[in-house]
């Protein structure tokens, strides 16, 4: 039976247990899937590179409960092992209730809880937290165990087994302090993969801190794949039906150390539509491939490379002729970032950008949460008053500056969400479709499929 990894709170050391986990498996030869709850970017790559596996989001509220149902059994069913990551508290969903939380997902899956703590400052009041956590609900859990960060002795570690003890929990191991468990992060999370030098190393350490600090005999068969009824499949051909005739045509994905949020599921349904995802890098000055149909520019930290995306003449130049001639563009969040008139770097200077929006970035306060979202238009992946759901997550303000044209239409819909006023955001065109909100495709197919018919329109970039 597989197992969700939980958390009283971010920052107690969930996803280090699950790396732990992915390292040592790893090491071992075992094949693991390794899956994240709700919205997050950072951290499944982190997961991902370790295990060698692709990690999948398990997100109801953007995706729905059949499609997690579904992708769960599919991925789950065709590996060794399998690991959930939560997110945040094991209870904190959308607001102040328990939607779309690490205990939903446990609870629609029928998955026990492996709940990390950190410890460092607890010895007989673990107890009442622990308690807590699993007497707690709706939905209530089923507690597997327990696992104790920052333990820095063994006197420790007997008094918080004492404590866990009296109220009947399993201790399944304990993670010391050390410099391999110190992962760097900024303002969103953790670093991603790709900026962690030292990863393979990490990971080589961190399976030997599983071997002697965790209970493996205990906690590897809760990482056994789901059982199933049936037959598991794929869920994505049931999403978009037949696949258009014809060859696949290439599109252009932003894809470097500024542009690298998406869902691995991005790239599957652009397949299944006959779009063929071509790698592309504005960091590093690339042309646009000849022969590209549409561009995609998902999000990540264009702000980190604001200078060197300044500096690259080729790229905005050629994003610029594609937009002019009708070649469909979408852009979530970063992505949405490179098309404006102007980005600030983390030092506030400001540097030129495309060009194609009416507008000049500066950091802001934090933007984050599901939003309810209503187009308010027909544009280009959207019809007018269709509801979908989406994410918002930055630290950005936009400061208008007078428009050159009006090649796009500010208010593609209108945003309501938990604790914010209602407001309209994002911009369209018939060839546009830029927006803060992130949204995963595998819960609002029709995106996909719509695209795929912009692109069959759309003359090709005859490139630069």
């Amino acid at each position: 039976m597989a197992c969700l990894i939980a958390a009283p709170s971010s920052g107690s050391g969930k996803t280090l247990l699950s790396l732990c986990l992915a390292a040592v498996l790893r090491e071992r030869g075992e094949a693991l899937q390794p899956f994240k709850v709700g919205p997050d970017y950072l951290d499944p790559q982190l997961l991902g590179a370790v295990a060698g596996t692709p990690c999948r989001n398990l997100d109801p509220v953007l995706c729905g409960e059949a499609w997690v149902r579904s992708c769960f059994a599919w991925h789950g069913s065709r590996a060794q092992r399998v690991l959930v990551e939560g997110v945040m508290g094991l209870f904190d969903g959308v607001g102040p209730g328990s939607e779309g939380s690490s205990a939903a997902v446990a609870a629609l899956l029928g998955l026990p809880v492996v709940l990390v703590v950190e410890a460092s400052r607890q010895a007989g009041s673990l107890a009442a937290v622990v308690r807590g956590f699993r007497d707690h609900g709706p939905p209530r859990v089923q507690l597997a165990g327990v696992v104790l960060n920052r333990v820095a002795s063994p006197r420790h570690r007997d008094l918080l087994a004492e404590a866990l003890a009296s109220i009947e929990v399993p201790l399944l191991g304990v993670l010391p302090p050390h410099p391999s468990l110190e992962l760097p992060s900024r303002h969103l999370g953790l670093f991603p993969a790709h900026e962690v030098s030292d990863l393979g190393e990490r990971g080589r350490a961190m399976a030997s801190l599983a071997r002697r600090h965790l209970d493996l005999h205990r906690l590897l068969p809760l990482l056994e794949p789901p059982a199933l009824s049936g037959s598991a499949q794929d869920p994505l051909p049931a999403l978009l039906g037949p696949p258009p005739a014809g060859a696949p045509l290439p599109v252009a994905v932003a894809s470097d150390a500024a542009f690298h949020f998406r869902y691995p599921e991005m790239g599957e349904l652009l397949a299944a539509v006959k779009l063929d995802p071509i790698p592309w890098s504005p960091v590093a000055n690339e042309p646009l491939p000849a022969g590209t149909r549409a561009v995609l520019l998902p999000g990540g930290y264009p702000e980190l490379w604001a200078e060197q995306l300044a500096a690259a003449d080729r790229s905005l130049a050629d994003l610029r002729r594609a937009a002019s001639a009708g070649v469909p563009i979408v852009a979530e969040c970063g992505g949405l970032l490179l098309l404006g008139r102007g980005l600030a770097d983390p030092g506030g200077r400001m540097h030129p950008m495309a060009g194609l929006l009416p507008f000049e970035a500066r950091s802001a306060r934090l933007s984050l949460g599901y939003r309810h979202l209503t187009a308010r238009r027909d544009g280009m992946l959207v019809r007018a008053g269709e509801v979908m759901r989406g994410h918002e997550f930055h630290r950005w303000q936009l400061e208008a500056v007078p428009p050159d044209s009006r090649w796009a239409a500010a208010g593609l819909w209108q945003l309501e969400g938990w604790g914010i006023p209602r407001s309209e955001e994002g911009w369209s065109a018939a060839n546009l479709h830029a927006s803060w909100i992130h949204l995963h495709w595998a819960g609002c197919p029709r995106i996909p499929r719509r695209l795929a018919a912009a692109v069959a329109k759309a003359a090709p970039n005859a490139g630069s």
